[in-house]
């Protein structure tokens, strides 16, 4: 679907995107991931031909976005940060123009122009002016303009940022309907929008990919060894001798509890071992009760934060 090929982008001195290659398979929802100043943004806009790269091959559907721009460009819909609106025109004067700009059929224009209002929920808005719609409409706007055409590929760069809780769900929502049908590339530094709108990750750095893969599997990368957070009544020192007698349990560390009598214990495992059940009869059978018992997975936001090492720069407006 789409080939990246040691892709490079200079600003003078400065290496915005650096010798990125990818391969992007059909149908998924793939999320761009990285602190602001990390490359996501250029990335994105040499993605869809908008940047000319410093070096470096991207190949759409076989066709090169620099060789063969039209045929390329034919398979992507791309909704920027800011999405490109004519606001002096009503919705749908605007989206009847971008399918003019693709240059549907006269005779399908309209048929098109309602399909993705319709999937956009967009149509009780279609004969007003978009300077008068709010900014969870506008964004609506800009997301049916993208699907224009049923692209193979929809691009969209930060197609949340400042929208309020109700609009980010929207928006969230269609993001996964485009799943299956459409291969979608999702750019954001917010963590919950990767983790809940998409399947794949890739982790971006000062212009490095630095991880590729499925978000179960990076988190199971790290979640490799079991850990258990426990709060249980008894004695201290007799519930770390009975955790620590257990096979697979490698490490117990206790302090006393918030309530009287309690003692909080952390538990660390071999790898690939649960042992929370023998744990729960160990302390029953010496009727020790236990209030609680949860295991300390690492979230996307774990994962980030061990392999970037900080929270980036904040300038990343467009590099």
């Amino acid at each position: 679907m789409i080939e990246i090929n040691n892709l490079t982008k200079k600003y003078g001195n400065h290496l915005a995107v650096d010798d990125i290659s990818l391969k992007i398979e059909s149908g998924q929802v793939y999320g761009f991931l990285g602190p602001n100043g990390a490359g996501k943004s250029t990335t994105m806009n040499i993605l869809t031909g908008y940047l000319a790269p410093t070096s470096g091959e991207i190949k759409i559907n076989g066709y090169d976005i620099y060789e063969e721009p039209e045929k390329a460009k034919t398979c992507i819909g791309y909704l920027p940060e800011i999405p490109p609106l004519y606001v002096d025109m009503t919705v749908y004067e605007y989206l009847k123009f971008v399918c003019e700009l693709k240059t549907f059929e006269k005779s399908k224009i309209d048929e098109e122009v309602k399909r993705v209002m319709a999937l956009t929920s967009i149509t009780d808005v279609q004969r007003r002016i978009i300077n008068n719609l709010s900014k969870g409409y506008r964004q609506r706007v800009g997301f049916a303009q993208a699907i224009i055409g049923s692209p193979d590929i929809v691009i969209l760069d930060e197609p949340t940022v400042g929208l309020d809780p109700n609009q980010i769900k929207e928006i969230r929502d269609l993001i996964k309907g485009l799943s299956g049908t459409h291969t979608v590339i999702l750019s954001s530094h917010i963590l919950s929008e990767i983790s809940e709108t998409c399947s794949h990750v890739f982790i971006i750095n000062k212009g490095k990919i630095i991880a590729n893969d499925s978000i179960s599997n990076l988190s199971n990368y790290f979640n490799s060894h079991q850990t258990l957070e426990i709060v249980a009544k008894g004695d201290i020192d007799k519930c770390k001798e009975i955790i620590e007698g257990i096979n697979d349990v490698t490490s117990v560390t206790a302090v006393t509890g918030e309530e009287e009598g309690t003692v909080k214990i952390t538990v660390e495992a071999n790898e690939n071992c649960d042992v929370r059940e023998d744990i729960s009869l160990a302390l029953s059978a010496e009727r020790i009760s236990i209030f609680e018992m949860k295991e300390d997975t690492t979230s996307l936001e774990d994962v980030f934060l061990e392999l970037t090492g900080e929270e980036g720069d904040n300038n990343d407006s467009d590099i």
